[in-house]
């Protein structure tokens, strides 16, 4: 049996029993509650599991060990930063809206942003997020249909644009049948699919280049002066730069609607802790691995143009055909998880933050999910007609949402009263702000981009905060 035949036959079981997993949710789906937030009885492992999918999805697979394989062993770095911020989000920030949405059944991340504004300005603070969200959110949807599409064409030979539409369909089938259980489910699923693959192929690359001695006299070898520091070439105050842009890019999670409704959604304090650990151990593992992975890559591998396509090119190399065919076809499942949790998200916007099944009569799981349908097509219609890197996309959205969300869910969770205008002003601040300096013709450091604006925005709630009661 041949590559191609074993990763049809793979992602074929692997889908059949996505589907299967998105029936058996759909029975357990009976209100809004259940659909948004699993009745909020999520237990540790997909909690921790389908958050870290979520998050990461192949990006850590595929881009982390691509900025691996390009900066060398300064890449390093990025894996303390990023601990740290999902440290703090599961250590502070977790505890405290999961009590927050239990006691004022909040449902959504809207409803934690509009906290007790009544008036004028609770509109403008909902149209406002539902706009970041829905915009954002096709965006990253894009950017990973965009993925996913790009692969499937490489290892089957069809159009990329049929590619895409696979792809999505099969998203959209499980997440429409079973709403936030099944996507937390898959999450799970692809979760554990890719920490297998991130345990295995580190091992069988160290075993290639000579353990990590032959690793570090390779890297020496291969790589320029800068590829073989952890400071890579900088000074020291670049250097400081070069951590805080990283870090930046770690609270961005505060803000990452996909992530938080997992908070909410925990049955209790246990789940919580137990969740906590496998997260943290689960971002540890992936991302070791992957640094590991483009190293050796960068050792064994040669005329590589595109450093993303390095843990495809080690698979190819270092696995045989039949196995290589099915962590191919794992992680081209992995590329679409994150996609289910944001056209959730948006939907539960459009459906219940927008109220518009009070307007059209309808039950609100109905529109949710034509919501998910027009959504979906819509992300369809970005990946074919808006071509774009994937990593930048999906950074951008990050980056956007992490600034306009993260100040005002601190200000919620810290139960500080704020006044209605400094919390629209935060919110437009820090997307409009991420804009600007993404599209800045002089194009300044990612610094400016990922820091200056969650830092005002958090300025401008705090600043405006009122005593607590």
């Amino acid at each position: 049996m041949d590559k191609q035949t074993t990763i049809l036959i793979t992602l074929i079981s692997y889908q059949v029993a996505l589907v299967a997993i998105g029936i058996w949710a759909g029975r357990r789906t009976k209100d809004n509650e259940d659909f948004f937030l699993g009745g909020r009885g999520l237990g540790p492992t997909v909690a921790a599991i389908s958050y870290a999918a979520s998050s990461s999805s192949a990006w850590t697979l595929i881009g982390f060990s691509g900025i691996t394989f390009k900066l060398g062993l300064s890449a390093f770095w990025f894996v303390p930063c990023i601990l740290m911020g999902h440290y703090i989000s599961w250590t502070w920030l977790a505890p405290r809206l999961m009590a927050e949405s239990k006691e004022k059944d909040l449902l959504t991340i809207t409803d934690v942003l509009i906290g007790n504004i009544t008036g004028p300005m609770r509109a403008g603070i909902v149209l406002a997020a539902s706009f970041f969200v829905v915009v954002g959110f096709t965006f990253y949807v894009a950017g990973q249909f965009h993925a996913s599409g790009t692969t499937f064409s490489s290892s089957f030979g069809i159009s990329f644009s049929n590619s895409v539409f696979l792809g999505a369909g099969i998203i959209l089938i499980y997440t429409l049948l079973g709403g936030f259980w099944a996507v937390s489910v898959t999450d799970t699923l692809q979760g554990l699919l890719m920490v297998v693959i991130a345990i295995f192929l580190p091992i069988v690359a160290l075993d290639a280049v000579g353990g990590f001695s032959g690793l570090m006299a390779g890297i020496e070898a291969t790589m320029p002066p800068s590829g073989a520091s952890f400071m890579g070439d900088q000074s020291l105050s670049g250097f400081s730069l070069f951590l805080l842009g990283f870090a930046s890019l770690a609270i961005g999670a505060i803000g990452q609607p996909q992530l938080l409704i997992r908070f909410m959604a925990l049955r209790d304090m246990k789940a919580l802790k137990r969740g906590r650990t496998i997260a943290l151990t689960w971002f540890t593992v992936v991302f070791l691995s992957m640094f590991i992975v483009g190293l050796s890559g960068h050792v064994l591998l040669n005329n590589v143009s595109d450093p993303e396509s390095v843990f495809f090119a080690l698979t190819t190399m270092l696995f045989p055909g039949i196995l290589a065919g099915v962590v191919t076809a794992a992680i081209l499942s992995a590329i679409m998880s994150t996609a289910d949790s944001q056209l959730l998200v948006a939907a539960s916007v459009v459906a219940h933050d927008l109220g518009l099944e009070r307007r059209f009569g309808l039950s609100p799981i109905l529109i949710s999910r034509i919501a998910i349908t027009l959504l979906c097509l819509g992300a369809v219609w970005v990946t074919l007609q808006l071509p774009s890197d994937v990593f930048s996309r999906v950074a951008f959205a990050w980056t956007s949402l992490g600034s306009a969300f993260g100040p005002i869910i601190i200000i919620r969770v810290l139960r500080y009263p704020t006044r209605p205008g400094a919390v629209l002003s935060a919110m437009l601040l820090g997307f409009s702000l991420t804009v600007y300096f993404h599209f800045y013709p002089q194009n300044p450091p990612d610094i400016f981009e990922r820091f200056v604006p969650f830092v005002l925005a958090l300025m401008i709630v705090f600043g405006f905060r009122e005593k607590r009661v």
